[in-house]
């Protein structure tokens, strides 16, 4: 699939207005399980909030909890609309940043794209050129943790990678989708136990919480 940075972000951004846009009072006040310290409303002024620091100049490498909880507390008292609305005006501006200077905020549209679906019941979007994009980025990741540990494999539906030659000494097997979401530490420790179909995943495990501990509890979308 050919990838470009605007296309995808903006698709992304559309369909997540779209999402929220239509969602009950009760679902924007419902809990998001991969972020279950959020509601709806809170994941989409985090996504917001993000976009606002992004083209403001104002983003830390580590993207750190503090930075992300003033995101939410400064839009406490905004409401769905109103979160659109900042939104949309920031965009003109993030298409210029995804021009000139890379593309890092596609990592955060995609993962909380499907955080958000999560937590709405509504599957799609993992097949898209930016979900792939995201997916491969942070199987690089995750090699770079791995080490020295012998080769491990993640066999998907249609995508298959490992994170050095030769015969793997961990193979782990379930669909495209729930490897990317494992990727970015949206899968849990006993899921990646269960699609273990050969060898022990047990030693992998902590290069698995890329982006903070993996989840107690099973998540999918």
């Amino acid at each position: 699939m050919t990838f470009d940075a605007v296309t995808e972000w903006t698709a992304a951004q559309q369909r997540v207005i779209g999402l929220v846009g239509a969602a009950t009072t009760a679902a924007v006040g419902s809990r998001v399980p991969a972020c279950p310290d959020w509601t709806v409303r809170d994941l989409l002024s985090h996504m917001v909030g993000i976009g606002a620091d992004v083209v403001a100049g104002h983003e830390p490498d580590d993207h750190n909890a503090d930075w992300t909880a003033a995101q939410v507390e400064a839009r406490r008292d905004a409401d769905v609309t109103d979160l659109i609305a900042e939104w949309r005006g920031l965009t003109e501006a993030m298409v210029e940043h995804l021009r000139t200077a890379g593309d890092r905020p596609i990592n955060d549209i995609v993962i909380h794209e499907q955080d958000l679906r999560g937590a709405l019941r509504i599957h799609g979007a993992t097949d898209t050129p930016a979900a792939h994009h995201v997916r491969d980025r942070f199987a690089g990741r995750l090699g770079d943790r791995l080490g020295d540990l012998p080769c491990l494999e993640l066999r998907g539906n249609d995508w298959d990678w490992r994170s050095a030659d030769g015969e793997a000494a961990v193979v782990v097997a379930a669909s495209d989708a729930d490897l990317a979401r494992a990727l970015v530490s949206r899968r849990s420790a006993a899921q990646l136990r269960a699609w273990t179909i050969s060898g022990e995943i047990g030693p992998y495990l902590d290069a698995f919480a890329i982006l903070g501990p993996l989840p107690e509890t099973d998540l999918s979308e």
